[in-house]
């Protein structure tokens, strides 16, 4: 789904005021200096990237600079850099800031590039990563890494209410979820996460919803997003799953006992699980998402590769873009970092066919989609997590709560073009 979208970004008084503007610029750079490409890495650039932006150097001969960036001020430095024109010329850029700052002009169409390039061709990507670079037919990056989400589960706890492997389906969710809360008093099935502020549009996803219509007009009221929220509202009325926050760590409701012996996350609760929870080895296990009337449709995020449009080095900095979206590239980097491969290829790697839990990750990214690429999505998800919290602890009629985020995200789009 493709979105027209125009948004007014900080003055230039107020990006003065971030006291980074300095930091961005270019005119005091030393002659050696100017010759280097720049990268903006968000995150620990020694720790993640930099021996393969070393491998970049012996190869090409060309020289990097990383700039590591936490991404809680990402935004502000990107904002700033856009101001002052003189930005990066390799920027990683998380999937959610796209979409402003393609409007924004501060990114190259790399179209032309791409599609004459045997690394950076579309094909080799998954669907739901090249989605979010994709803006009016036209690509401003290249996906670099990716996350989705995927069923955790109990395998000793399942098998003990009749299921061998991991549900496959809504119905057979409920089913499970509900035989497991029956174990008694404190216990529950399923986790519907409430802090969580795509859950219940993947829901929606799974069962129909396009969420928004071909006239960017939003869709949650409809029969399609309603009854998903109704779906996990009733695992919520029927206790099989918690109403508030246990407020347990993932030792505590997954381990052990299995307090929640179900629920839905991303990779990164592997290690955390083998690290909380050694008692329960050879007890758990990761699926593809349950199946509603329209598929399992997962959620995908993560960050890409782009050119930034003040760059005097742009040939070069698609090289090194080509460089890192390369299989063995994108492998390595997962290995220093857990961050998922977007490269399909780099999942024929033993580092990923080997691992049987990580492998689930990547079917499950053969059915993912970003979220809308909208500047206002971020509110309109925390406004569907006002309304989920209405629903929850005061009864709040679901019909009801779902014309009212309709309403709020229609007069939102309207007042923020």
């Amino acid at each position: 789904m493709k979105f027209s979208k125009k948004i007014a970004l900080l003055g230039a008084s107020a990006l003065f005021s971030l006291g980074v503007l300095a930091a961005c610029g270019n005119n005091s750079k030393s002659d050696s200096e100017s010759k280097e490409l720049t990268f903006w890495y968000m995150g620990d650039g020694d720790q993640g990237i930099k021996p393969i932006i070393d491998d970049f150097t012996k190869e090409t001969g060309i020289k990097v600079k990383i700039q590591s960036i936490p991404w809680s001020s990402s935004r502000d430095k990107l904002l700033t850099a856009v101001a002052s024109k003189s930005g990066p010329d390799v920027v990683q850029m998380g999937t959610s800031y796209m979409s402003e700052f393609v409007d924004a002009g501060a990114l190259v169409d790399l179209s032309d590039k791409i599609k004459d390039n045997d690394v950076l061709k579309t094909s080799n990507f998954f669907d739901g990563s090249v989605a979010t670079t994709e803006f009016d037919g036209k690509y401003y990056a290249v996906p670099w890494y990716t996350e989705t989400r995927a069923l955790y589960y109990r395998s000793d706890l399942l098998k003990s209410v009749g299921y061998n492997e991991a549900p496959k389906t809504w119905e057979e969710l409920a089913d499970a979820a509900k035989k497991l809360a029956a174990r008694g008093e404190g216990k529950y099935g399923f986790n519907v996460d409430a802090a969580e502020p795509t859950f219940g549009f993947m829901f929606a996803r799974q069962n129909g919803s396009e969420l928004f219509s071909k006239k960017n007009e939003p869709l949650f009221n409809k029969p399609a997003m309603v009854d998903a929220v109704k779906y996990l509202d009733s695992m919520i009325k029927d206790g099989s799953a918690p109403s508030t926050n246990l407020g347990l760590d993932i030792g505590q409701s997954f381990g052990g006992e299995g307090i929640v012996p179900m629920f839905i996350s991303g990779p990164w609760m592997i290690n955390s699980i083998k690290d909380a929870a050694p008692d329960i080895d050879g007890k758990w296990n990761v699926a593809e998402l349950p199946s509603g009337k329209d598929g399992n449709t997962s959620i995908t995020g993560g960050a890409n590769l782009a050119v930034f449009s003040s760059s005097k080095k742009q040939d070069d900095a698609v090289k090194l873009i080509e460089f890192l979206s390369k299989p063995d590239n994108q492998t390595k980097f997962f290995e220093s970092t857990n961050s998922l491969p977007t490269n399909k290829d780099a999942w024929k790697n033993d580092t990923f066919t080997s691992n049987k839990m990580i492998s689930v990750f990547g079917k499950q990214l053969e059915n993912s989609q970003p979220v809308p690429a909208l500047k206002q999505w971020d509110e309109i998800a925390q406004n569907y997590l006002k309304q989920w919290e209405q629903i929850v602890s005061n009864g709040k009629d679901v019909q009801k709560a779902m014309d009212e985020l309709n309403t709020e995200t229609e007069t939102l789009l309207k007042n923020k073009k």
